[in-house]
């Protein structure tokens, strides 16, 4: 059936919480297969509020491969984290970012976004990014809970993000750059929106020496437990769309303004200022 597990509650204990995960996964599957036996098999999508569920309690799936119909729920014993006040713009990045590179949107191409950041890399040949995992998150967009932060040049999609979001939580999950800087700007974007937006926390998984450049600090799974706890018992007060929509409306003068043709300030600006404030 579709309904949640009784015993599972978001943001309560963890380890009946994965083992129930597992077992709900398998009814549904039961049930999937059932239902389209006699059809063309197709990737098995993770319902939302499952995901939402894995989220809440702090774990995230992963997979071996692209093709990999098998997935496994991670937890980090260290988890990294950004503080949303401790981000660090450097003058360099402040300067792109100032000078709008890059347009930046926010869900204007959240499945490009998904399968750019699923693409091989060098140091990473495979990608834990499976069809199933893609296809998951995409229905969660759908479901509003799934967003992506894109940054374009020359109107070719050149950067961005993606991740969970949900109560005043979000959970970075992947990002990519075709040009440099494009992934650091799509994240200076992200915090300067989540702050207008109200969010309380931004999870990066793991530690990276990109990441940490930029102020990301490792805690203990039981202090992200903690912290996901108390940011789970609020709401924000914008989604990041509505936040990204304001702030651009922001930049733009008002009709019949003093120097309406020549906007005394740009969404870049605004972003900038916002972030070397307490930078």
């Amino acid at each position: 059936t579709d309904a949640l597990p009784a015993e599972l509650h978001p943001c309560m204990g963890l380890g009946a919480s994965i083992a129930r995960l597992h077992e709900w996964q398998a009814t549904r599957r039961a049930h999937f297969d059932r239902g389209h036996a006699m059809h063309t098999p197709v990737p098995h999508v993770l319902p939302a509020e499952m995901l939402l569920l894995a989220y809440r309690s702090g774990v995230f799936p992963m997979a071996d491969g692209r093709e990999d119909e098998d997935l496994f729920w991670v937890e980090p014993r260290e988890r990294a984290i950004i503080p949303l006040e401790e981000f660090r713009l450097s003058r360099s990045l402040a300067k792109v970012v100032r000078q709008d590179r890059f347009t930046v949107t926010c869900n204007r191409d959240f499945a490009g976004v998904v399968e750019a950041c699923s693409q091989p890399r060098p140091d990473h040949p495979e990608t834990w990014i499976s069809t199933r995992i893609e296809e998951s998150y995409r229905a969660l967009h759908r479901a509003g809970h799934a967003h992506s932060i894109e940054c374009w040049q020359d109107g070719a999609l050149v950067g961005g993000l993606y991740g969970v979001s949900f109560d005043r939580v979000f959970c970075g999950e992947s990002m990519f750059s075709r040009v440099r800087d494009a992934s650091k700007v799509a994240l200076a974007w992200l915090v300067a929106l989540m702050r207008r937006a109200g969010y309380g926390l931004l999870d990066c998984q793991f530690m990276t020496g990109h990441l940490a450049s930029m102020g990301a600090v490792e805690i203990s799974r039981e202090d992200y437990r903690s912290l996901l706890a108390w940011f789970c018992a609020d709401r924000v007060q914008a989604s990041l769309p509505a936040a990204w929509k304001a702030l651009c409306e922001e930049a733009q003068p008002a009709a019949g303004e003093s120097g309406a043709g020549e906007s005394a300030s740009s969404p870049g600006k605004l972003i900038a200022h916002s972030l070397t404030q307490t930078s």
